[in-house]
């Protein structure tokens, strides 16, 4: 017998059986692998290949004790690993702390290559990693995170951790489950793919919901260091841009609305040219402060850029931020949680269809999912995260 195991961190196992049908879908029999089923097995077709392969799916649900009995000796394996780089060992153990779900394969004969790049693939698919049984770790794609010797052939390595780990167990509201249910009809109406186990938001009475103000800061403040952001994008020369960001910043007041990543981009004598390729792509969290403010008229489906001239236009020509403030109206707190929902939705379907390799749905585009959601949870005080770091957990 040979042995490879697959460990991660998941919401439930109810899909992992289609995974394994998709990974195995050519030149392969699998039996098993329905909803409820924990047990799956794979017959290579043809005369002479016979390595029977058998998939066992294990959760905290399904089987506690395993994980109860089996997680603190597997940390206290790696906690004894003499790690090359101690940040590394410090990721591959928040790694193991989130991990609920097994998947245990075993092959009659050694397997191959061909037989370990399909469970490689796998784990990607259930955005899990490998496990050898010399205690090695294979990340998604077929890299070492570390050897038993402590060394390591993926240094970036990030830990992945389901929502039911990082919040606790789900619990629903009608508020939010009418909410969601809503969420889920648009993007059936869009043709989105979805899950029904995504967590509802909180109710609103749980929430704090930013000013009109507040709000109208930010969204100044954004918009004059985007300007910034984009001059260091396109090698402009920073000291003359730099100078004119500041005297924006001074005449609407709202330097103390900066973020502290965005200060420091400000501040750097040499800024990273990702960070502020980063920053830029903020016009699209920027133009949802625009829409709660009542600025812009709609929300359009997240599968293009925003209008940047429009963007601009609407703070530039104010002379200042009182003008700015009154040309505001905030929406009603139930219509930003209504998009943070949606857009919570949409985030998911991005992650799963990359996950997979495949293009996003209906033209999604991630990264404005992505900075849409930021600021619409930072506008509903959504576990009140500093603006920097709002939680891309889907």
């Amino acid at each position: 017998m040979a042995y490879f195991t697959i460990f991660a961190s998941r919401n439930d196992i109810k899909d992992i059986g289609g995974l394994v049908h998709e990974v195995f879908a050519d030149g392969f029999k699998v039996t098993g692998g329905a909803p409820g089923e924990k047990e799956m097995t794979v017959h290579p077709k043809g005369w002479f290949k016979n390595n029977k392969i058998t998939i066992r799916v294990a959760s905290e649900d399904t089987d506690p004790d395993y994980f109860a009995n089996n997680i603190p000796g597997m940390t206290g394996f790696y906690d004894r690993i003499p790690f090359a780089d101690e940040d590394l060992k410090r990721r591959v153990m928040i790694q193991i702390s989130v991990i609920n779900t097994m998947l245990a394969i075993e092959t009659e004969k050694e397997y191959g290559k061909d037989d370990l790049e399909r469970f490689i693939k796998l784990a990607a698919k259930v955005d899990g990693i490998g496990f050898i049984p010399d205690g090695t770790l294979l990340d998604r794609d077929g890299r070492v995170i570390v050897y038993p010797d402590g060394s390591s052939d993926a240094a970036d390595f990030s830990p992945r951790a389901c929502t039911r780990k990082i919040r606790g167990e789900d619990r629903t509201t009608p508020e939010g489950a009418e909410r969601k249910q809503r969420s889920l009809a648009y993007l059936k109406e869009k043709q989105v793919p979805y899950v029904e186990h995504l967590p509802e938001l909180p109710p609103l009475s749980e929430l704090k919901v930013r000013s009109r103000e507040e709000i109208a800061r930010r969204a100044a403040a954004l918009l004059i260091v985007i300007q910034y952001a984009c001059d260091v994008a396109q090698e402009g020369d920073l000291a003359e841009s730099k100078a004119f960001v500041t005297g924006l910043l001074d005449r609407f007041g709202v330097k103390d609305a900066l973020t502290e990543a965005e200060k420091d981009l400000l501040e750097q004598a040499e800024p990273e040219y990702q960070d502020a390729v980063n920053l830029v792509w903020q016009y699209e969290a920027y133009w949802a402060l625009l829409w709660a403010l009542g600025v812009v008229d709609s929300l359009d489906f997240p599968d293009h850029p925003c209008d940047s001239k429009a963007a601009i236009e609407a703070v530039s020509s104010c002379s200042g931020f009182d003008e700015f403030l009154e040309r505001t109206a905030l929406r009603r707190a139930e219509d930003m949680l209504d998009e943070a929902d949606k857009i919570y939705r949409l985030h998911w379907a991005c992650v799963n269809d990359r996950i997979r390799g495949r293009e996003p749905a209906a033209g999604l585009n991630e990264s404005v999912v992505m900075e849409r959601r930021r600021a619409l949870f930072w506008m509903i005080g959504y576990r009140d995260e500093a603006w920097d770091d709002i939680s891309m957990d889907t």
